[in-house]
Order: C-alpha cells, then sequence, then structure tokens
C-alpha cells in the first residue's frame, strides 16, 4: 500500500484523466486538483483528513469518491467541517473497538449495580446523576431524553416514598469528552418527569412528542421531537435480548460505536441508561426504510426498482459496511432491508450495526430477519456474527432489493439457476440483461455456504465500482454516438 501525503505536483498534471488512489493509506489533506481532464477520480478508503477543495474538478464527484475517509469533511460530501470537535466525532486518540461479546462478559464480573452502589449516599447527597454520550451539545436536548427514558416507563414506576435513581458512574471512561455528566436534585428531576409525562399521554394534541414507528429484532423504535424542535430517531433496546450485559460493558460498547462515522451509517449521536433503560438517539432519516423502498404500499405485482437505483444502493450499502469491517475491524451483525434507511438525497445509511455484540440470541425472530442469516450461524444458535457473515446478509439483500422479494421467499439453487430465477422475477426487457447478471453474480458470489469461499466486502466493493465504472463508460459512448449522429 502506498503512504504519506498526496503529492502536490499531481496537481500540476494538465492533462491528468485517470487517478485511482483509493484503498491505501495516504493522510494529510486532498490537493485542489482542478484539471478540465480529470474524468475518473477516487481517493476513498485511505486517512485523509480536512476539508475537500470545492473545485469545478472536483465537485463532478460524488462522495463515493471520497468515501471511507471519516477524517474528510466539506460541501462535495455534505459534510460540514466542525469548528469545533464533537464528542462523539473524531478523538485524538480514537476509541478502541469493543471486545467480542464473550470477553465483555467475562471481564464484567459481578458489577450490574454499580450504578446504584449504596442507597444511604443516594439518599444523602439526594442526586440523581445522568452519563450521557452525546454530540447533540445543548442541555434541552439532554433533559428531554431524561424525559424521554422517564416516559416509556411510565408504567415501572418506583412506589410511593421512593425516589427514581438514575445509573451512576463517574468512571466509565477516560475520555472525559465523550461523555456529559447532568446532575440534578431529585425533586427537580422528579418535576420535570411528571410534567413531561402528564403531557406525552395527555392525547393527541402531544402526541407529537414521541411516536412509535417500528419494532425490531433490538427493541422499539421511536420519532421523538425534542424541546428544542429537534427531530430524532430514539431506540429503546429490548432489555431481554441484553440479560447478560451490565452498565460498565454497554457504555464501553456504546463509546467505541459512537466514533463510528461515515456518509453511509446512520450516527450515533447519544445514549442514555439507567438501571432498566437503555437509549440510543440517531440522527431522524426522513425517506424510510429501504424495506419500504421495496415493499411498502405496492400491488402485489409491481416491478422491481429499476436496475441502476439498485447499483447505487448496493454500493451505498457496500461503502458503509466496508467501513464497519475494515476501519474499525468490527461487524454488523444485523443486516437487513429494515435496517437500511434512506437520508434525505435518498443514499442508503445502515443502522442498528455493532450491537450484536451485546445481544442474546433470540428463539422469536420471524423468517424474512432469520433468511438473512448465515448457514454457519444458524447451525450454532451461540456463533457470533463475522465479517464473512455479513457478507452473507449482504448477498442476501442484494438479491432482495434486484428481485423485490422477500428473503423468505428466495429459493435454494445453483447459482446459474438463482440468476435465471432472479431474472424471471425481475422480467426485465430493456436491453440490460449483461449488466443485472453481474449485480446478480456479486449477490451469488456473496450466498455462498462456506464462509471460507465467499468474498470479503472489501471484493465486493470493488466488484460493484467495477460495474459501476463499465455503466458509466458505457453511457459516454452511447452519448458520443448520439452525439454524432
Amino acid at each position: 500500500m502506498l503512504a504519506g501525503p498526496i503529492p502536490d505536483s499531481l496537481g500540476a498534471l494538465d492533462r491528468l484523466y485517470y487517478l485511482r488512489l483509493d484503498f491505501n493509506r495516504f493522510n494529510g489533506s486532498v490537493p485542489p486538483f482542478n484539471q478540465s481532464s480529470l474524468q475518473i477520480f477516487n481517493v476513498s478508503h485511505n486517512a485523509l483528513t480536512g476539508a475537500i477543495p470545492v473545485t469545478p474538478a472536483l465537485s463532478r464527484f460524488n462522495m463515493s469518491s471520497f468515501a471511507l475517509n471519516s477524517r474528510l469533511c466539506g460541501e462535495i460530501i455534505h459534510k460540514k467541517c466542525p469548528s469545533t470537535r464533537p464528542f462523539f466525532g473524531q478523538p485524538t486518540t480514537t476509541a478502541p473497538p469493543p471486545k467480542s461479546a464473550a470477553a465483555l462478559r467475562q471481564t464484567a464480573g459481578l458489577r450490574d449495580d454499580v450504578a446504584l452502589s449504596s442507597k444511604g449516599i443516594m439518599q444523602k447527597h439526594r442526586r440523581a446523576a445522568l452519563v450521557i454520550g452525546f454530540s447533540l451539545g445543548v442541555s434541552v436536548v439532554v433533559i428531554s431524553l431524561i424525559c424521554f427514558a422517564f416516559a416509556v416507563r411510565k408504567h415501572k414506576r418506583s412506589p410511593k416514598g421512593e425516589s427514581t435513581k438514575m445509573g451512576l458512574d463517574p468512571s466509565v471512561t477516560g475520555n472525559a469528552e465523550a461523555v456529559m455528566r447532568i446532575a440534578e436534585e431529585n425533586e427537580e428531576l422528579e418535576e420535570k418527569v411528571k410534567r413531561v409525562q402528564e403531557g406525552v399521554y395527555a392525547g393527541p394534541a402531544d402526541a407529537g412528542f414521541c411516536r412509535a414507528v417500528g419494532e425490531g429484532t433490538m427493541g422499539s423504535t421511536y420519532k421523538a421531537v425534542l424541546d428544542s424542535r429537534l427531530i430524532v430517531t430514539v431506540k429503546r433496546l429490548d432489555s431481554g435480548r441484553l440479560g447478560g450485559t451490565n452498565q460498565e460493558v454497554f457504555e464501553g460498547h456504546m463509546e467505541s460505536v459512537g466514533g463510528l462515522r461515515h456518509p453511509n451509517l446512520v450516527p450515533l449521536r447519544a445514549y442514555f441508561q439507567a438501571k432498566e433503560e437503555r437509549l440510543l438517539i440517531y440522527d431522524y432519516q426522513p425517506n424510510g426504510s429501504l424495506f419500504s423502498l421495496i415493499h411498502g404500499s405496492k400491488p402485489a405485482k409491481a416491478k422491481p426498482l429499476h436496475w441502476t437505483s439498485c447499483l447505487k444502493i448496493a454500493e451505498d450499502a457496500a461503502q458503509g459496511l466496508c467501513y464497519i469491517h475494515q476501519a474499525w475491524r468490527l461487524v454488523h451483525g444485523n443486516l437487513k432491508s429494515s435496517n437500511v434507511l434512506l437520508g434525505s438525497d435518498f443514499e442508503a445509511c445502515l443502522t442498528d450495526y455493532c450491537l450484536v455484540a451485546l445481544a442474546t440470541p433470540s428463539p422469536d425472530e420471524d423468517t424474512n430477519s432469520i433468511a438473512y442469516k448465515a448457514p454457519e450461524i444458524l447451525r450454532f444458535d451461540h456463533r457470533e456474527a463475522t465479517s464473512k457473515s455479513d457478507v452473507y446478509s449482504f448477498g442476501v439483500l442484494l438479491l432482495e432489493l434486484l428481485t423485490g422479494k422477500h428473503p423468505s421467499q428466495h429459493p435454494t439453487l445453483t447459482p446459474d439457476d438463482m440468476i435465471s430465477w432472479a431474472r424471471s422475477a425481475r422480467d426485465d426487457d430493456n436491453g440490460e440483461t449483461n449488466q443485472l447478471e453481474m449485480l446478480l453474480e456479486v449477490a451469488v458470489a456473496c450466498r455462498v455456504a462456506s464462509p471460507e469461499q465467499r468474498p470479503t466486502m472489501w471484493q465486493v466493493l470493488k466488484m460493484i465500482q467495477e460495474i459501476k465504472e463499465v455503466v458509466l463508460m458505457e453511457d459516454g459512448e452511447f452519448n458520443s454516438s448520439s452525439g454524432n449522429s
């Protein structure tokens, strides 16, 4: 691999046509390339930093040309350059990836109730402390999240005469900027909670504060409008799935996950934890999920998405998954179409990533969720997800995207027969059979039964990008011939 800064001298090459520096270890800033001859440009998957120069040449390329450089920012990739470093942005020293679930639970010991260590001390100081990893930046947001947590616990309030206590562990992390500690007098906190509970459950007039939007394998999801009018997605984790995870383990894991930043990941903005509640706060994605786009409110015989839309969504999802695997050596573990959300520009963004390390297996998963799981995971109920099981799930997702069929409807066939089945499911007659078959071959390669024979996500991403380049070249040739006719 190549390393070091990108040479500024490349910017002086007035006939530069093709520059591919992706998947290396270049660091420093992106030079202000501005050659009108530049047609192909890719610096993705490096360690580049800072604002991308907005030149006419670079502005022609989209986010994929700069992806997997978590510290790049600027107008071209629609990422604001921070004036000050956010709490859940890129820290000076990268938070270490969390251990496996087994290792986490081994080292956790018996510290489940460390948050409520001494009732006498709590009564003496009459304080409730809240530990929140956050980057929203204003105290009103924090207070709103406190209220939300208590609101969803309406029917679990303590008996009369007891104070509701929040989790307390001031030593959960050495990175002081990664968490915020808010202390409130119990009486003040209880009064705020009481007022918000009454407002939330008063009826339709106040129903805009939070609204349930989905139920998944990891818990319930809400759309919440905070006091600041900021709209966020709040995921209330199922305590049954996290039964073996104590406070220290949870907070350590979420500090690491909170450091993930990529255009194709829904960013985790905050987390909240009390004794019985664990909430994750994400950016709200306005255009729903890929599942809804493929299956929602369509006639039974509606055609699947146009294959070029499939290509874009597949590349976006592969970019996000590749970042998780290569930049952080983590796994998604729960990839499916309902966990692929669509952003404001209809870019595909992964959510619910890296949570399975904290979860215990569930026997109640629906048939579609089970269909995403790799054979080796199904054979061993307690086997942990791997990067290769993520690749299998991606293959299932790609077939779902291309055929419009639920994963539980995908047959078990030989590779050639699977491609024939997928083509018949699309019923396409638009003369783009070759490109479609290339994408289908990628899906089939990902779904190989043996994990050792599956490609890596890096290889999958490269295959998709090569298909994209073929399409762009063919489009260019078609436009050129049309102009000359």
